[in-house]
């Protein structure tokens, strides 16, 4: 089915990163009026131009490396920074969106985090902690905005092909080869357009009775034990 997102107008944040390629050009390819944005922090004055106006569909598109560190070694600005680059964008993001979004009784809001508070990562613990705050953030926007009308989803996603977590060079490895198949009961690492469709649906006129929620788009790696 093409043409899905006909004369919608798009916002991807960070479009030259993470997923933001394969969203941006799947959304296109829609028929959406895509406006790729390649900001990083996204300080207050750069949302307030970036969203003028508020478009139909906002994909808030944020990444940053994960610190990799115990927990007693964390450093102030390094959990700062993930701070920083992941959940205070976001907020500036959604809430920009927000108001114009419930004036109007539309809008969609879909936010590419990740599965990593889920689960839990050791010696990642700064990451989960800025990732899981995105989640719970967005968990309670969807609530609070479905009554006008805006759809708040994020896609909770790990082991899915991008230049910031999973490079190709990456997936060559042998050392990681083995790692994936002992975590990953799916036993491979997916392809980008496979979150990139999963936000179009969530941004398509399709998708009606879904708000706050949290996908987890990782293989069956978030239901794991081992």
């Amino acid at each position: 089915m093409a043409g899905r997102l006909d004369g919608q107008t798009v916002v991807v944040t960070s479009a030259d990163r993470y997923m933001g390629p394969a969203i941006a050009d799947l959304f296109a390819a829609e028929g959406a009026q895509v406006t790729r944005d390649t900001g990083k922090r996204y300080a207050q004055d750069e949302v307030e131009a970036l969203l003028d106006p508020v478009p139909d569909i906002l994909v808030a598109n944020l990444a940053e490396p994960p610190l990799a560190a115990p927990v007693d070694e964390i450093a102030d600005g390094d959990w700062q920074n993930l701070f920083e680059a992941l959940v205070h964008p976001l907020m500036r993001l959604v809430r920009a969106a927000a108001g114009p979004m419930k004036t109007r009784g539309h809008g969609k809001i879909v936010a590419v985090t990740s599965a990593a508070p889920l689960r839990g990562i050791p010696h990642a613990s700064a990451y989960c902690a800025a990732r899981g705050a995105q989640n719970a953030f967005l968990r309670a926007t969807g609530l609070e905005l479905a009554k006008y009308g805006v759809q708040v989803n994020a896609i909770a996603q790990n082991y899915v092909r991008n230049d910031t977590y999973y490079p190709d060079d990456m997936l060559e490895q042998e050392r990681f080869r083995a790692h994936l198949a002992a975590v990953v009961p799916g036993k491979r690492v997916a392809e980008s357009q496979e979150t990139a469709h999963l936000a179009l649906y969530l941004a398509s006129k399709e998708c009606t009775h879904m708000v706050g929620q949290i996908v987890p788009l990782a293989g069956g790696w978030t239901t794991t034990t081992g």
